[in-house]
């Protein structure tokens, strides 16, 4: 989902977007987004040179977007976890040690930023919250994992069972707080003992707060005390860091994360295996509980205190994939409740960036349904030149440089891919060049490769 589930409302974006905000277009709203995001309002650059950087770069991320041919031909470049390899720790240590996460990062951006034109931040999960909270819908290195392993890795589970749509219907905050919650962080198992929050209408003997009095309540509510402070240790040495990235001419797109409603349920609650049996089990319930989870995913994200600041609305798509459901069962199942949270998000004006996951080479005629320039389609292993072809007229395109290739390959090999992808889909404009998802250990050679291809091939002559 977006922010945090039960957003309470929709928050207003007038005071940030302007008074005439609910009377504008879709597509006005999102040029003045757009325009908000080149301004930069309220941010103090380290120095002109800076603010020069960052609006030609900005610029250049807006014309793609809006399908136009920008100076050059825009990239984001798959750093992953090089500045901590780089500098010789694991991303354990990143997750642990937040001060040594923060130099690396720094040391990346002294030695790198300007030639690779990647300003890193260390966006790590701070492991010891996460131990503290006994999260159990990921291991992570030290938890589950060698201390050297560089990623995460998610634990799939029947988190929610098959005779709790209704319940998940009927209430979704109180099945997230009471059931869901309780079963993926060990330390919030208490809040099973808590009395539904509309029992608490109006408090008379005050026996609905006795399970605040049970051991188990207390030790949960020390233990978030705990979590508070070591969140507030996390800040801190994010905030020794300095300048941030855009301060320094390096823009980043503020954006939201989302999942697509089939995915909520299939990912976070059901699991793969059962909530395609579900498809067939009991498919009236499956559709209901997507309808309602596209209502709160929509509540959630335009809910957000800070929905005024921004742009773009990023999803993983995980389980539209090709090979993972049938083209009618796609459009049955995965596409309408998408659609609807996209459809939504677009009317506010906020650009759509979806990253699909795998191949989508057999869904390409049947998501191609929203105005031009509201959707960025992030590719993985999808067949770009068809994509080009069926979606380049409305829809921003991104990626598909294979992570194996940056990887395993030659500088000469990967700069040789870079530029058969500008050459095949950054034709008259609307592309971003990527890695079809980022590879955990990119040579720094590779790196180079695909800067020194974009600045080759990606240059459009007026």
């Amino acid at each position: 989902m977006g922010t945090m589930l039960g957003g309470g409302g929709r928050a207003n974006p007038a005071g940030v977007m302007g008074a005439d905000w609910a009377g504008l277009r879709p597509e006005e709203k999102r040029r003045r987004r757009m325009d908000r995001f080149l301004d930069a309002p309220g941010l103090e650059f380290v120095s002109p040179q800076a603010a020069r950087d960052y609006r030609v770069r900005a610029q250049r991320i807006l014309d793609v977007y809006d399908l136009k041919e920008p100076d050059r031909v825009p990239v984001l470049l798959p750093v992953g976890n090089f500045p901590y390899l780089h500098y010789g720790i694991t991303l354990h240590t990143a997750m642990y040690d937040y001060d040594q996460a923060v130099r690396a990062c720094q040391k990346f951006n002294e030695d790198f930023a300007e030639e690779l034109e990647y300003f890193a931040v260390p966006r790590v999960t701070p492991g010891r919250i996460m131990d503290l909270l006994d999260y159990r819908l990921y291991s992570w290195p030290g938890h589950g994992l060698g201390q050297d392993v560089p990623a995460v890795q998610f634990l799939e589970a029947e988190y929610m069972k098959d005779d709790e749509y209704e319940a998940l219907m009927r209430d979704p905050s109180n099945f997230w707080l009471r059931t869901y919650l309780p079963r993926v962080f060990g330390a919030l198992a208490p809040l099973r003992l808590l009395p539904p929050a509309t029992d608490l209408v109006e408090i008379v003997n005050l026996v609905q707060l006795a399970p605040l009095a049970s051991p188990e309540m207390q030790s949960m509510l020390q233990t978030l005390m705990d979590v508070g402070k070591e969140y507030g240790k996390f800040m801190e040495a994010m905030a020794s860091a300095g300048p941030s990235g855009a301060a320094c001419g390096y823009p980043a797109v503020f954006g939201a994360f989302c999942k697509a409603p089939f995915d909520t349920l299939g990912d976070t609650l059901r699991g793969t295996q059962p909530i395609l049996k579900d498809m067939y089990r009991r498919p009236e319930q499956l559709l209901a509980a997507l309808d309602v989870v596209a209502d709160f995913t929509i509540q959630s994200v335009l809910a957000s205190p800070n929905i005024g600041n921004i742009l773009v609305v990023s999803y993983p798509l995980h389980k539209g994939a090709d090979g993972w459901m049938s083209p009618k069962q796609f459009e049955t199942f995965y596409w309408p409740s998408l659609k609807k949270v996209m459809d939504a998000f677009i009317e506010e004006g906020l650009l759509q960036h979806m990253f699909a996951e795998g191949g989508y080479n057999s869904r390409l005629e049947s998501i191609n349904e929203f105005p031009k320039g509201s959707v960025c389609w992030y590719f993985d292993k999808t067949d770009m030149a068809r994509a080009k072809k069926v979606l380049g007229d409305r829809c921003c395109l991104q990626g598909n440089l294979a992570s194996s290739l940056i990887i395993t390959g030659r500088a000469e090999e990967v700069k040789a891919e870079c530029r058969r992808l500008i050459e095949t889909v950054g034709v008259g404009g609307g592309y971003l060049l990527s890695a079809g998802a980022t590879p955990e250990f990119p040579k720094l050679e590779n790196l180079r490769a695909i800067m020194e291809a974009v600045r080759e091939y990606g240059v459009y002559r007026k």
